[in-house]
């Protein structure tokens, strides 16, 4: 509905279905693609000297992040995915109370430190969007330019993967079902982002991704 969100979002259908451990390798792989339709729909308003900035700062450690996930367990799993999902909420509201406001020396330190969150969990991308725009981004420049850095995440979280071998033939048919069928989404987005008000599409998110980590982490407790 907003053009973002997938990897906040996803998690709450897939843990049910596929289990904790793939869901992370899974959303990398699909979010190549999805990301590509966001890129085609929004590319004229891609800020790439911000974007470079972000992808340089926060592959290396994103790769260490990726690489620290593959060592968990199905719980720890569960649990580090959960505790994400719940905390992105207050601090992205954090962030925008305080104004908070980057130099591009300042969003290159804040993507090294992201970094290893995007790595090894999910939903990390909506602390992205909070600092590219206090970077200077507005609008639909903040989810074109969050979709080339995801691109380029994506890219570098799948290869750790790969290297580990958890990219298994379920995680790469279920990522490419994923994908496939969100692509044109972004499209839609486009339309829809227009004519949402943004803070119902805001409270509608986060009222989502906290009760369904909220979920995750008690599941993952009791069990």
């Amino acid at each position: 509905m907003a053009g973002y969100g997938t990897g906040a979002l996803m998690p709450l259908v897939l843990v049910p279905i596929v289990g904790a451990e793939p869901v992370v390798p899974i959303i990398s792989l699909s979010a190549l693609l999805t990301n590509t339709g966001r890129v085609a729909a929004f590319r004229h308003l891609v800020d790439l000297r911000r974007a470079n900035i972000v992808l340089i700062s926060a592959v290396p450690t994103c790769v260490i992040g990726a690489w620290g996930y593959t060592r968990l367990s199905g719980r720890g799993a569960l649990i580090v995915i959960g505790t994400m999902l719940v905390a992105t909420v207050p601090l992205r509201r954090l962030m925008r109370r305080r104004g908070l406001a980057l130099s591009n020396r300042g969003l290159a330190a804040a993507a090294f430190g992201w970094g290893p969150l995007a790595g090894g969990t999910v939903g990390a991308g909506i602390i992205l969007l909070s600092l590219l725009m206090a970077a200077g981004l507005e609008g639909a420049a903040v989810v074109a330019t969050d979709a080339v850095v995801s691109i380029g995440i994506g890219l570098a979280k799948f290869a750790t993967f790969g290297l580990a071998g958890v990219v298994t033939a379920q995680v790469i048919t279920v990522a490419l079902l994923i994908g496939v069928m969100a692509f044109p989404g972004a499209f839609l987005a486009k339309r829809l982002v227009d004519r949402l008000p943004l803070h119902v599409h805001t409270a509608m998110l986060d009222a989502v991704v906290i009760g369904g980590g909220a979920v995750m982490i008690v599941n993952a407790v009791a069990n």
